[in-house]
C-alpha cells in the first residue's frame, strides 16, 4: 500500500509540487502497468472527524484529524508488485512524494498465511 502524505496543501487543497494532470498521468501509468488493485483520494480535512475511545469505554468525537503531525494523509494506492524494490520505484514516481510530501510503503497484512 502506498500511503500518500502531503507535506503542505495549496489554496485548493491539492498537494504542493504537483497538479491534477500529474495525478491523472500517475494513475494511468499504475493502471496501464497492471498493478493497480485499489485507491482513493480523501476528501478535504474539513470533512474529517476523529473518534477516540478511552480506557473507560467512553467515546469522544471531535471535528478534524488534529493529529500531532504536519503531514496530511491525502489518499492511497494498493498495488500488486513482486517485491519491495518495485513498490519503492512506484512510490518515487508518485506525485505525492514531491514538494515536501512523502509516500509511505507498507505491505498489506495477510492473516490467512
Amino acid at each position: 500500500m502506498l500511503l500518500i502524505q502531503a507535506g503542505a496543501v495549496d489554496a485548493e487543497g491539492g498537494a504542493e509540487g504537483c497538479d491534477v494532470q500529474d495525478w491523472m498521468e500517475y494513475d494511468k501509468s499504475v493502471q496501464d502497468a497492471g498493478i493497480y488493485v485499489s485507491g482513493e483520494s480523501l476528501a478535504d480535512l474539513v470533512s474529517a472527524t476523529t473518534v477516540r475511545v478511552g480506557a473507560d469505554g467512553e467515546r469522544t468525537v471531535v471535528d478534524g484529524p488534529f493529529a500531532e503531525t504536519r503531514e496530511v494523509l491525502g489518499g492511497f494506492y494498493v498495488i500488486d508488485v513482486p517485491d519491495l524494490d518495485a513498490a519503492l520505484d512506484w512510490a518515487a514516481r508518485c506525485p505525492g512524494s514531491r514538494g515536501g510530501g512523502s509516500v509511505v510503503v507498507r505491505p498489506v497484512a495477510d492473516f490467512g498465511a
